[in-house]
């Protein structure tokens, strides 16, 4: 008898433990809508207060370079969802596009294996899904919140859930960063801002809302801990692309490429607390919440799972040979430019020393027209820069000094074929070293390499009819000139 007994409970300890390997984990994503690297504690901010998202990465994983394929909202947004470059996605390249219901996207791809889905705030977009049957990103929770979705949803079925919002996108209401107790002076300004209090005062304001969308998690987080989730749940933090301030948002820098990123997995991550340096690209996400989910990986995925990373123990670089760079590039943000209605396409390449750019049209305006009065669409006024005090600063002193003379071409002005950056001695990517003879060698490989990536990924600007970025549809507007009055 007793033989038995202990024979019956081994049956229902490896059964138990069975049952716990094939639990389909949980996902959590929350992305903020403009919010870039380096802006939280984990990096090292001296002033933003980003709890949530360093409890994330203490008890999880943080990633150093995680970097979006595109700096724009829609196609972020849709590389994202699909796990393809943005430049494989055609009208859904563009901001204010759409996208093709027949392309793979990991929530329906969930959804279909047995999770419930949904979302909240901003997911896609912006622009047009009327031709989706169903959401790409799940049932709209967004006058609720992801705690009656919790509510609502079966105990044993594994759920995916989109948290976004709308911050820190601009407008800001002035002056919210400064009472709120932010110290200007401890900001610390990338090199290509002006130092002054109206600059420092527009990040301020930016940080507060950054911290408003960190609540936002803390509280999501709470909510996992009430119903005992947290430790099977996939949480996910990052942001689309960098600040909406000159030369980030819309730009290929890192100030405008790069993010935040971190990852918790309390069942499956490794070694919590590790700091990550391989390179991490938002298309990796589908992959990989598709092969931790157990569901078949679609071949048109051009991202790659970065599950051995989170299986590791290792800091640092856990596979040099697979993440030692990070593509990325632009089609058209707004149509800004003076005489038609393209935008301004570029592909970029990083690695850990250097930033290689690939402007394809060096005679369109960057970050839009600012002859807003012979533009295209005429209010669109520099309209690859939000509006805002940082820009409004920018344009009105330009002429005031060299410093500001030359920060304002830096964000503004037109900009040759190919840009070069040695990323360990020009943190902030300010000097061009395309030119330099010294650096021709490096030029030169990251240049082939990156063009044998884009004609591999079946990028239109490599393999040809990429000008048919330029004749999608725009469903939105840009910014506009502060003299402009509707008719």
């Amino acid at each position: 008898m007793k033989r038995v007994l202990i024979l019956m409970s081994l049956v229902l300890f490896i059964q138990s433990c069975q049952q716990e390997v094939e639990t389909a984990p949980n996902i959590l994503f929350a992305i903020a809508d403009d919010w870039g690297w380096p802006h939280a504690g984990a990096y090292g901010d001296p002033v933003v207060q980003t709890p949530a998202f360093d409890r994330i990465a203490r008890e999880g994983l943080l990633f150093n370079h995680a970097y979006i394929s595109s700096p724009s909202c829609t196609p972020s947004r849709n590389a994202i969802l699909t796990g393809q470059f943005h430049w494989r996605l055609g009208p859904g390249a563009n901001l204010w596009s759409t996208l093709d219901p027949a392309t793979p996207v990991y929530p329906l791809l969930l959804e279909d294996a047995g999770y419930t889905i949904g979302r909240f705030q901003k997911s896609w977009g912006p622009g047009d899904l009327s031709n989706w049957e169903r959401h790409p990103v799940g049932e709209n929770f967004t006058g609720s919140g992801f705690a009656k979705f919790m509510e609502e949803r079966s105990e044993n079925q594994p759920f995916c859930f989109w948290l976004g919002t709308s911050d820190p996108h601009r407008p800001y209401q002035k002056g919210t960063g400064v009472e709120s107790g932010i110290d200007l002076q401890k900001i610390s300004l990338f090199e290509f801002f002006p130092d002054h209090d109206v600059v420092r005062s527009d990040v301020a304001d930016y940080y507060y809302e950054v911290q408003r969308f960190d609540s936002l998690v803390a509280d999501a987080i709470r909510v996992l801990e009430e119903h005992g989730e947290l430790e099977n749940t996939i949480i996910v933090m990052t942001g689309d692309h960098g600040m909406p301030f000159p030369r980030c948002k819309s730009n290929n820098y890192d100030s405008g490429a790069r993010v935040p990123l971190a990852v918790r997995w309390g069942k499956g991550v490794k070694n919590p607390g590790r700091v990550l340096d391989d390179f991490i690209s938002t298309t990796d996400l589908a992959p990989t919440f598709l092969e931790l989910a157990g569901v078949e990986v679609p071949e048109v995925m051009t991202g790659n799972s970065f599950r051995n990373i989170l299986a590791s123990k290792k800091d640092g670089q856990v596979d040099p040979d697979g993440r030692s760079y990070v593509l990325h590039g632009k089609e058209r943000h707004v149509p800004g430019q003076e005489e038609d209605m393209g935008g301004y396409p570029v592909r970029a390449i990083r690695t850990h020393d250097y930033l290689y750019i690939r402007n394809f049209r060096e005679d369109r305006w960057p970050s839009g027209t600012p002859n807003y009065k012979e533009a295209a669409i005429p209010y669109c006024w520099l309209g690859d820069c939000d509006n805002g005090a940082t820009k409004t600063y920018m344009v009105d002193n330009r002429e005031k000094d060299e410093t500001h003379s030359r920060l304002y071409d830096l964000a503004f002005g037109k900009r040759p074929a190919e840009e070069l950056y040695d990323c360990q001695k020009d943190p902030d990517q300010l000097v061009n070293l395309a030119g330099d003879p010294s650096y021709a060698d490096i030029k030169e490989e990251l240049s082939a390499r990156l063009m044998e990536q884009l004609l591999a990924t079946g990028d239109p600007r490599a393999t040809g009819g990429g000008e048919e970025f330029d004749e999608v549809p725009y469903l939105g507007h840009g910014p506009r000139h502060p003299s402009y009055k509707a008719e």
